[in-house]
């Protein structure tokens, strides 16, 4: 059985229960496959990123077997009002072609600027790092996957000295913890002869860059822990 998401933006939960923590959101037009459905709940996988969790049975409808998996010609790049009030977030999936959006990556990155950080987010109402960087590459039709540590498998490495002569702003870096495990992820760019970073956290800012990691001008201090840089296109 097939289903496909009929509201703006809706929570992807761990566990089949309201007060359980959000882990994703699937948007407006998303489809997907689904495993379990209980009385209230289903449990469904994702047909662009095969994220599993668990959604709310009144916020999705059954759709056809043969209606096809997502197609990013298809992809909202901007908020836009659908029929009956519903707001289509950008990276929500509509059944006609849209125009392929004139804005740089970086552009698009920048529209989300004081986007407030939301853990399992990927919308303007609130986002996470890596939901971030796959929404905007999504806008851009590049598929990413959904956590930074499966985006950081996808791309290829790219040296930092590299990246500072060069600059390619299709570029993304992760960071890690102090036990080496990949928990951030953003968007490197140069400006004014500065590398900076577009990313998530606290909310979606732009920070300085170096090869140790994000240094937050406001704090004084190194916020993330550089780890590596791939070039995603």
């Amino acid at each position: 059985m097939k289903g496909k998401v009929i509201l703006s933006a809706i929570p992807m939960r761990l566990e089949a229960n309201d007060k359980a923590e959000m882990v994703n959101q699937v948007l407006f037009g998303e489809t997907f496959d689904v495993l379990t459905k209980e009385d209230k709940w289903s449990k469904i996988k994702l047909h662009h990123d095969k994220y599993v969790g668990w959604i709310d049975n009144k916020q999705y409808q059954i759709i056809d077997k043969k209606t096809e998996e997502i197609k990013l010609k298809n992809v909202i790049s901007k908020v836009i009002e659908k029929k009956k009030n519903i707001f289509l977030p950008m990276g929500s999936i509509v059944d006609f072609e849209i125009k392929k959006t004139n804005h740089s990556l970086l552009q698009t990155a920048k529209s989300f600027l004081n986007t407030p950080y939301l853990w399992g987010g990927r919308c303007f109402l609130g986002i996470d790092c890596s939901g971030f960087i796959q929404i905007i590459f999504r806008v851009h039709h590049v598929a990413l996957q959904r956590d930074a540590y499966q985006q950081q498998t996808q791309g290829k490495r790219v040296k930092f000295d590299l990246f500072n002569a060069n600059n390619n702003e299709k570029i993304s870096i992760f960071f890690q913890n102090d036990a080496g495990k990949i928990i951030h992820v953003g968007l490197a760019f140069k400006e004014k002869n500065k590398l900076k970073i577009i990313h998530a956290s606290g909310k979606v800012r732009i920070d300085l860059l170096d090869e140790r990691g994000i240094f937050n001008e406001e704090t004084q201090h190194y916020s993330h822990i550089f780890h590596s840089i791939k070039r995603i296109i």
